[in-house]
């Protein structure tokens, strides 16, 4: 697969990016730490996706056994900085941990994709031939819900786990992103097939939630043409994407985050 990635920082100063991202042959994953809590979210987000394994995560029994097989080398590292750190940190550290969502995809076949999710970070599979989405989350008002994180804390809860598997062929893109982009993308999709999601958007504006007031504004605008106004900016330089972004933001159409993504482009072996 052709893949490209690229994790832009929130647009405030000296702001720290939380998300890491990764493309490693046929392997994609975005992990959103999360820094309202514990310690060292951005360290931790970069080290999940540095150790994820060439062979896809199937199931709630294959991702934790691969969490219990990492965490301590992360912890015994960290541990050595934080007590350098001392004090609250330390305690922190040892309280509360660190956290992050963490979303993956790999090519298993020709036509095959599989991944897993815990969190909100979120899989895409569009069809540029048909202009279908196909997507890990059950929809946009999930975005409302605190996700589950991965941490060394606590075990994973296996019913927030979600595995599946995205047909492809040559007009595939799959790509993963961490959640303000994801819930973007999700609802310029919707809107721009209003009439076949017209239920899930109403559901997702009466949560009366930040989330709603970012669809409202997007109802404003005229006709979405998803393919051009949201997928191929998708595949803008970094510098353009940051510019983009800021703009979305600043029109009220996405929340202030880091906004990371990760894109795979199906490549047919002949």
């Amino acid at each position: 697969m052709k893949s490209r990635a690229v994790s832009i920082a929130k647009f405030e100063l000296n702001a720290v990016n939380e998300d890491a991202v990764l493309c490693r042959d046929n392997l994609i994953a975005v992990s959103d730490g999360a820094g309202g809590g514990g310690v060292f979210a951005d360290c931790w987000s970069r080290y999940l996706v540095n150790n994820l394994p060439d062979k896809a995560l199937s199931n709630y029994e294959s991702l934790d056994d691969w969490i219990d097989n990492i965490w301590e080398t992360f912890y015994d590292e960290y541990e050595t900085k934080a007590k350098n750190i001392g004090g609250m940190f330390l305690n922190k550290f040892y309280d509360e941990g660190s956290y992050a969502t963490l979303a993956a995809a790999w090519k298993i076949s020709n036509n095959k994709v599989r991944w897993i999710t815990y969190g909100d970070s979120v899989v895409f599979h569009y069809n540029r031939a048909n202009g279908k989405l196909e997507y890990s989350i059950e929809g946009l008002s999930e975005f409302n819900n605190a996700p589950p994180l991965i941490t060394y804390i606590d075990k994973i809860d296996e019913k927030k786990v979600k595995t599946g598997i995205f047909e492809i062929d040559i007009n595939s893109l799959v790509f993963i992103a961490t959640d303000a982009l994801s819930h973007y993308i999700l609802m310029m999709y919707m809107l721009s097939q209003k009439k076949q999601y017209d239920k899930e958007i109403n559901d997702a504006i009466n949560c009366c939630t930040k989330n709603s007031n970012y669809i409202k504004v997007a109802m404003t605008l005229n006709e979405i043409n998803f393919y051009t106004d949201v997928i191929k900016r998708l595949f803008l330089n970094d510098y353009m994407m940051k510019r983009h972004l800021n703009r979305i933001y600043k029109e009220g159409l996405i929340a202030l985050d880091d906004y990371s993504i990760a894109i795979a482009e199906n490549e047919i072996e002949i």
